[in-house]
């Protein structure tokens, strides 16, 4: 099992983290689920949901949940939510992204 916070020390701040999407790569700071999200947001499912099925957490079961629910596999997404403790969202898939992203770097 992977630490789902597997990053440096340097908290960035959401509006750093959103603004490294301009970049053709990932800085070296971020790792584990939040690199799943980098990669997400750049149109990459497939990385993102390779990094996210290795954190056996609440946190990883959450970004998996919404990958697949990003994917339109509603049932596979309500196991993952189920996994995570959390309920089936009805915000946007961006909104839920976002507030991914904000907790996973409030709670570095």
């Amino acid at each position: 099992m992977v630490n789902a916070l597997n990053f440096s020390r340097h908290t960035m701040t959401s509006t750093e983290f959103k603004s490294s999407l301009r970049n053709s790569s990932p800085p070296e700071s971020i790792k584990g689920l939040l690199l799943a999200l980098w990669h997400d947001a750049k149109g990459d499912w497939h990385s993102a949901h390779k990094i996210a099925q290795d954190f056996e957490t609440h946190d990883g079961s959450w970004v998996h949940a919404y990958l697949h629910r990003k994917e339109e596999d509603d049932s596979n997404a309500r196991y993952w939510y189920s996994r995570a403790r959390k309920k089936f969202p009805k915000v946007s898939l961006e909104t839920e992204w976002d507030e991914i992203a904000t907790y996973l770097l409030e709670n570095s």
